[in-house]
């Protein structure tokens, strides 16, 4: 095996965990593996010795009077920010109110409501015809191509 396959190994060789025969045999053979080995055990034997040092008395008692000051603290005017639910809450609020405050974007208009006829009815019907009666009054060529033109003469 190489130098450089063996990392994970040493670990486990360092920590009492069996590994093949191959990887003992190479850190057997090789100064360098051996040497990391040796130092993974020491470093091994010192945390097992090491304690964490207790926290003094009074940590507790100190930690909850600067919890309490800084709640007492006054916040800025823009603190509610911190608050998510609140901020989503004004954030949907503003893009509400900019698309109902945009005119034509999103919004039908109320005109085009209003105008819209149900299909088939009479309103529908007679608001087409008004559409053409202004359409043909407007077109004068009509009546001077049929004043020019002569009358057919059946034999």
């Amino acid at each position: 095996m190489k130098c450089s396959e063996m990392g994970a190994l040493l670990m486990d060789m360092a920590t009492g965990v069996p590994v093949e025969a191959t990887v003992e045999a190479h850190v057997r053979g090789c100064a360098n593996c051996a040497a990391e080995v040796a130092s993974l055990r020491q470093t091994m034997d010192l945390l097992d010795v090491w304690q964490a040092p207790e926290p003094s008395p009074y940590f507790d008692t100190r930690l909850q009077a600067r919890l309490r000051a800084e709640a007492a603290r006054p916040q800025s005017w823009f603190g509610w920010l911190r608050k998510p639910a609140l901020a989503l809450a004004v954030a949907a609020l503003l893009v509400i109110g900019g698309i109902l405050v945009m005119p034509g974007h999103l919004a039908v208009p109320t005109e085009q409501v209003a105008l819209a006829p149900t299909p088939g009815t009479a309103v529908e019907d007679l608001q087409t015809l008004d559409k053409n009666h202004d359409l043909l009054a407007n077109f004068d060529l009509l009546d001077d191509v049929s004043a020019n033109e002569p009358e057919d003469v059946n034999p």
